[in-house]
């Protein structure tokens, strides 16, 4: 949507906020893909890479905190449908001085994904800053978006590389 004619699907005539109907849609095939960074330092970036943090495993437990964020996304963000999550993959990795988070999740719903793959992205970087910050108080969060997208009317999606 572009342009000054665009309506806004979750605002009424009334101008206030409400809940999209999706009643009339399909059931797709509806999958998401999210990413973000988060920097590191280097003294935290070989704690990690050695399971060396007194809270534990830092990549595994982020992994599995995009997750069960993922299956709580109607709870944190108003206007949100609950969906039947098929599955939730988060992946964690250490590239140098960041930990980049790439979560997918996959629905067959009248909607999509994106704000459950973005909650899990968002949330396991969270949980990295939760389980690193003994060590590195200046952690940053960075480019959390959505990188690709299938499903539904609007069609598919891809960040060009």
């Amino acid at each position: 949507m572009s342009g000054g004619d665009a309506k806004l699907s979750h605002v009424g005539p009334d101008g206030r906020a409400r809940m999209v109907d999706v009643g009339e849609k399909a059931v797709t095939e509806r999958v998401a893909v999210a990413e973000c960074f988060v920097r590191v330092s280097g003294e935290l970036a070989g704690k990690i890479r050695e399971n060396a943090i007194a809270k534990g495993d830092v990549l595994g437990v982020a992994r599995l905190a995009g997750i069960q964020a993922a299956k709580r996304t109607d709870e944190l963000i108003p206007l949100c449908h609950s969906l039947p999550l098929d599955v939730v993959e988060v992946e964690a990795t250490l590239e140098g001085e960041r930990v980049r988070i790439v979560a997918t999740a996959k629905t067959h719903a009248k909607t999509g994904v994106e704000m459950e793959a973005l909650t899990a992205a968002a949330v396991a970087a969270l949980t990295v800053i939760d389980m690193g910050k003994a060590v590195d108080k200046g952690m940053v969060v960075e480019g959390l978006r959505v990188i690709e997208k299938r499903g539904g009317r609007s069609g598919a999606y891809k960040v060009e590389r």
